[in-house]
């Protein structure tokens, strides 16, 4: 069998980890350029086609993933993701945390492999989607300047921790209808979120599934008891917390439900989500 020659797109979001992305993508061209890999680094401005290239390597955070799923749904080349955003969640789940060095030997000796991705009112996301608490979060941190991993996340499920109102929500899962009162309602493709909290720690993005997790409307210092409970994924035997794996799902409230995909805000009042299995394929 042929060697497989490379040429790797890098693809950099500038914005990415306050600035670090950029000098990451630097560092990672160096690299492949010394071990006479082809590669071209797009920082800001990405091609509108990727003819010629091999690969696409992705340098930013779940946000920077998220766009790209979404502005070239039609790509089949295999992905690769290097961590360069404040909270890296998806590339956690992949990778973990390794140097530099040893990340990108890992992805240059394997394999694509399929992932599967959600898609929620025809928009795609890779890691997750939050409602309810972690909704309100996620729009506290908008135009905030993020600090790295789960600093600013905690700060802000801290200033909402208290004040925050819950809704009452109709859900339609794979057929059943679910009805409650709920705190959070999140539906995962991997198991953490917010730069380190495992939400949905069973959760896997290759398994063909969404996990649904819904946390009951419990009071305020009940919230705060139970918050670094949910930070460590100990939380899936608690009374008030209901898990799930689901394929299709629609929710719905009478209000307009603030959530986030993948960190971007947004406000519907209904949700129609599902699974795409193996929808793009990432060496990892």
């Amino acid at each position: 069998m042929a060697e497989e020659i490379l040429n790797i797109a890098l693809l950099c979001n500038p914005l990415a980890g306050v600035g670090r992305s950029v000098s990451i993508t630097s560092e990672v061209a160096g690299l492949l350029k010394t071990s006479d890999i082809a590669c071209q680094s797009f920082v800001g401005e990405w091609p509108a086609d990727f003819h010629g290239f091999s690969d696409i390597w992705i340098v930013g955070g779940d946000g920077t993933f998220h766009h790209f799923i979404n502005r070239y749904p039609a790509n089949t080349l295999p992905l690769g993701l290097i961590a360069g955003g404040s909270g890296n969640d998806f590339h956690w789940q992949l990778y973990g945390n390794q140097p530099i060095q040893a990340l990108l030997a890992r992805i240059l000796t394997s394999d694509p492999r399929p992932v599967d991705l959600g898609l929620c009112n025809g928009e795609r996301f890779i890691n997750g989607l939050g409602i309810g608490f972690e909704g309100a979060v996620a729009k506290d941190l908008t135009g905030r300047n993020k600090r790295p991993w789960k600093a600013s996340y905690m700060a802000a499920v801290l200033r909402n921790i208290f004040g925050y109102r819950c809704l009452s929500y109709r859900l339609e899962a794979d057929g059943e209808a679910l009805s409650g009162r709920w705190l959070m309602v999140d539906v995962n493709n991997s198991g953490r979120t917010g730069g380190g909290f495992h939400v949905s720690p069973q959760a896997l993005p290759d398994d063909g599934w969404l996990d649904l997790m819904t946390v009951d409307a419990v009071n305020p210092l009940r919230r705060l008891r139970y918050l670094p409970v949910i930070e460590r994924g100990r939380h899936l035997d608690l009374p008030f917390v209901h898990c799930r794996r689901v394929r299709e799902l629609m929710i719905e409230s009478d209000k307009a439900l603030c959530f986030h995909m993948d960190g971007d805000v947004q406000e519907a009042r209904s949700l129609q989500i599902c699974v795409l299995p193996g929808a793009v394929r990432i060496r990892y």
